[in-house]
């Protein structure tokens, strides 16, 4: 199994989703676009390829941030997609995902930055990928906005200040405004953030994505 991750900045690290990879013992590449890493030119020989958050929008051009391009992003996005490839984005990554499927991202009716929980719609809690969750789980929080909706995109899970927590756009897809990656302490206030126990939410992430590859295998 071979992931690849494109991060945007140091301090929006992969977290869990690499400490998964290691303990299914898959290939990590990783386009580290802050360090001027390309981008992948083919999607042939990546399985997921998972999107990272970071303070940019999908707007932000390259006079703005030179080394983050949202449009050769949502291309590869789109490449990925077409090829029957996971793909999964995380905050920015999730907003990224909607745009390159023709949804504009909008901004959320509230800003959350700690750890809160996010429910499950109805639709959410009949899908296998997510049962394990349970009718309310809680995640790290850290943005403004969320991803837009396609006609076919269906709503995993949301939270009192954004209706977009988690959004499946297909069953290989998914969105994810929220950061279960975290495993670090990372501010709710300094203290409030470190003394989070990120365990629990990790888990829940490692049975998802358990889930998700044999979805993938099964497709393939």
């Amino acid at each position: 199994m071979h992931l690849h991750f494109i991060v945007h900045e140091d301090f929006e690290a992969p977290g869990a989703y690499e400490i998964w990879g290691q303990n299914n013992h898959c290939k990590m590449t990783y386009s580290r676009v802050y360090l001027n890493d390309p981008l992948p030119s083919t999607v042939e020989e990546i399985d997921f390829l998972i999107v990272m958050g970071g303070p940019q929008s999908p707007d932000t051009t390259v006079e703005m941030c030179p080394h983050f391009n949202s449009l050769a992003e949502q291309a590869v996005i789109r490449k990925a997609i077409q090829a029957n490839k996971v793909v999964l984005g995380v905050c920015l990554g999730s907003q990224l995902i909607g745009e390159a499927l023709g949804a504009k991202f909008e901004q959320s009716p509230e800003r959350e930055v700690g750890k809160f929980p996010i429910m499950l719609t109805e639709y959410g809690l009949k899908n296998s990928l997510f049962s394990h969750f349970g009718k309310m789980t809680e995640v790290g929080q850290w943005h403004n906005d969320m991803p837009g909706l396609t006609s076919d995109a269906k709503i995993i899970a949301f939270s009192a200040g954004c209706p977009r927590q988690i959004v499946e756009y297909s069953k290989l897809v998914y969105g994810l405004q929220c950061h279960m990656e975290h495993d670090y302490k990372f501010v709710n206030t300094r203290e409030e953030l470190r003394s989070h126990d990120y365990q629990e939410m990790n888990q829940n992430l490692f049975i998802f994505l358990d889930k998700l590859k044999d979805e993938y295998l099964k497709l393939s």
